[in-house]
C-alpha cells in the first residue's frame, strides 16, 4: 500500500469517508458488522507500520498481493460506520501517479520498471472485473490540500491527544488534529464553494480540484461521516503551530471575502495558508 507514492512516508495527511453498514452489500456489511465488535481494532499507526513493512523486500512490495479486510470504525449518531482501508486498490492508483512526482532515476531505483509493468498489468486486469471500485481513503504527502479544507468548519477541528483512526482502534495514544463533518454539510460545502469559486475566480486551478473532490463524496452514502486527518504530519509540525492551525477557518474566510467582494481579505486568508503548507512541504523536500 502506498500513501500518495510507492515510495511511502510517514508524513501523510488523509481524507476519509466512514459509510453506514447499509450502504455495504452482503456479505461484505455482515463482515464489518463482525470485525466492529472485536476487542482491539488497528489504527492508522498501525495501517503505516503494515505499509513500511512491504518496503522492506528487495524489489520491494508496491502493491499488496491480497486486498486488505480491515477498516476505520467510527460510530455516529448511534450507527457504525466503517471505512475500508483498501489499500491495495489505493496502492494501484498512487502507483499510476508517481511517475509524475518523482524524477525518473528516482522512481526506477524505487520501483524498478518490471515491477512497475507488472503491477499496472494486474491493476488493468482488476479493472475489468470492479469497473466501479472507488476507494474511501485519499492521501497527500507533506501536506494537507487546500480544497479538503472546504469540506470543514472551524468548530467541527478537534486537536489533542487521541488514538485516532476510530473508536476502538489502535490503543496507543498520540497527538491528533482531524476535522470531522457529516457527508451533508461536506456536500453543501463543497457546492456553496465552488458557486464562489466560479463566480469569482475564471479557470482558477482550485475549481477543477473541488469538482473532483465533489464527484468523489457523491459516490457514498448521504449519511456518511467525512474526516479530515492530519495524520503523521502532526510529528513534523511543532505543538504551538498546531494550536495555532485554523487552516478550515482561514479556508472559508477567503471564500466568505471573495463572496463579499472583499479582494484583499481574501487574499490575506489565502496568503496565510499557502505560508503555512508552504514551509511543511519543503520540508519533505529537504528530508
Amino acid at each position: 500500500m502506498a500513501l500518495t507514492t510507492p515510495v511511502v512516508v510517514p508524513y501523510a495527511s488523509y481524507l476519509r469517508v466512514y459509510e453506514p453498514l447499509a450502504a455495504f452489500p452482503e456479505p461484505e456489511r455482515s463482515h464489518w458488522a463482525r470485525y466492529a465488535r472485536r476487542d482491539r481494532l488497528p489504527g492508522a499507526q498501525d495501517e503505516l507500520r503494515r505499509s513500511l513493512a512491504d518496503l522492506v523486500p528487495v524489489p520491494p512490495v508496491v502493491v499488496p498481493v491480497r486486498e486488505s479486510a480491515d477498516a476505520f470504525v467510527a460510530e455516529v449518531d448511534g450507527v457504525l460506520c466503517v471505512c475500508p482501508w483498501r489499500t491495495r486498490l489505493r496502492g494501484w492508483q498512487a502507483l499510476s501517479r508517481v511517475g509524475d512526482e518523482l524524477p525518473a532515476p528516482v522512481l526506477d531505483a524505487a520501483v524498478p520498471p518490471v515491477v512497475r509493468r507488472e503491477a499496472a498489468a494486474d491493476y488493468d486486469r482488476w479493472r475489468e472485473r470492479n469497473p466501479d471500485a472507488r476507494p474511501w481513503i485519499r492521501s497527500a504527502a507533506w501536506h494537507v490540500p487546500i480544497r479538503w479544507f472546504v469540506l470543514f468548519a472551524d468548530e467541527e477541528r478537534e486537536y489533542g491527544k487521541g488514538t485516532g483512526g476510530g473508536v476502538g482502534s489502535g490503543g496507543e495514544e498520540s497527538l491528533v488534529l482531524r476535522y470531522r463533518t457529516p457527508m451533508v454539510q461536506a456536500r453543501r460545502r463543497v457546492a456553496r464553494g465552488l458557486k464562489v469559486l466560479r463566480e469569482k475566480l475564471e479557470d482558477n486551478p482550485l475549481v477543477e480540484a473541488l469538482v473532483d473532490v465533489g464527484r468523489w463524496l457523491e459516490e457514498f452514502h448521504p449519511r456518511s461521516l467525512v474526516e479530515l486527518d492530519y495524520g503523521g504530519l502532526v510529528y513534523t509540525i511543532s505543538e504551538e503551530q498546531l494550536a495555532a492551525d485554523h487552516s478550515a477557518a482561514d479556508t472559508a474566510e477567503g471564500l466568505a471575502a471573495l463572496r463579499e467582494g472583499d479582494g484583499e481579505r481574501a487574499s490575506a486568508a489565502y496568503e496565510r495558508l499557502t505560508e503555512r503548507w508552504r514551509a511543511v512541504r519543503q520540508r519533505g523536500l529537504a528530508s
